[in-house]
């Protein structure tokens, strides 16, 4: 059987089972039911933050550090090739050295156009890793702006990364980007103007709300691990807090909250198909006899 075959390490198994989830066949909605029950266990981070911010040699960096803890699987979510539709695979080549590793698994995903820093697939993927045995889950998110915070509903820490000079932007960024960071790292700390880029954070963090979680700013050094040990301290201080005060249970109702929603989203969808009686509705709706609107209650109403 495939999920025993990828719970003994055969990442051939657990390839063709991320497929069948990612594309959200029949199997691979069988394969989650038979795997959820199972996970729960894995600790989920979201590296996120601009284009060019550094986010894969930080987490080719992490990686290290988190394979400590136990097996570690990657997903690292790439813009979608304009040819292909796949996934542009940058990230994986990044993390090169670490693909003959049998305690590391590294997929790259294609975001296929959907908004947010994420694929749709991810969440998904994610849970199945966590099923499988996975111990820690890296998620990578393509590069974002201040709207797409997908990955706050898909990792107990959110890592949010920043270059030296980017200080003018974080008060238009704030009301979105920066306020699902717990811990905020500034990357590429050897180049000039990081002391300002701190200061613009710790403003924006004494202007927000009070938080029962004050996030910490490591400055690093990625392309040669200057300042990793201290991001990696500051993610596990985050995690003490999380079960310390139960905030983790809190996060992780919130996240299957979210994930039903979406689960039900894609079914609808499935289930809105344009089969053979949906045409002839189509095609009515192109004839301007009945509006969209009213076409997509009468799909609603047939379910």
């Amino acid at each position: 059987m495939l999920i025993e075959r990828a719970r003994f390490g055969d990442r051939r198994a657990l390839g063709r089972l991320v497929s069948c989830v990612e594309d959200d066949t029949d199997e691979g909605r069988r394969v989650l039911a038979a795997v959820y029950p199972s996970g729960g266990g894995a600790w989920t981070t979201g590296i996120t933050g601009a284009p060019g911010a550094g986010k894969s040699t930080l987490v080719d960096g992490l990686i290290g550090f988190a394979v400590d803890q136990g097996n570690v699987a990657v997903v690292a979510v790439d813009p979608s090739s304009p040819f292909s539709g796949g996934a542009v695979l940058g990230d994986r080549i990044r993390m090169q050295r670490h693909t003959d590793d049998p305690r590391i698994y590294i997929r790259s995903m294609a975001n296929r156009g959907h908004l947010g820093g994420l694929a749709d697939s991810t969440p998904r993927v994610v849970a199945l890793l966590d099923g499988i045995g996975f111990a820690e889950v890296m998620i990578e998110t393509v590069g974002v702006g201040q709207a797409e915070i997908d990955v706050a509903s898909s990792a107990d820490t959110v890592v949010v990364a920043v270059n030296p000079g980017w200080g003018d932007s974080i008060q238009t960024a704030k009301a979105g980007l920066l306020e699902i960071g717990d811990v905020f790292v500034v990357n590429k700390a050897d180049r000039p103007d990081v002391d300002e880029t701190v200061t613009e954070l710790l403003r924006m963090l004494d202007a927000g709300p009070e938080r029962a979680w004050r996030p910490p700013i490591v400055a690093t050094v990625a392309t040669d691990g200057t300042g990793l040990d201290d991001l990696w301290a500051a993610i596990l201080d985050h995690r003490r807090h999380l079960t310390e005060t139960e905030a983790l249970q809190v996060r992780r109702r919130e996240r299957a909250s979210r994930e039903i929603e979406a689960a039900v989203r894609a079914g609808l969808r499935r289930r809105a198909s344009l089969d053979s009686g949906g045409v002839e509705l189509l095609n009515r709706v192109a004839a301007r006899e009945v509006d969209p609107w009213s076409a997509a209650g009468t799909i609603i109403d047939a379910m």
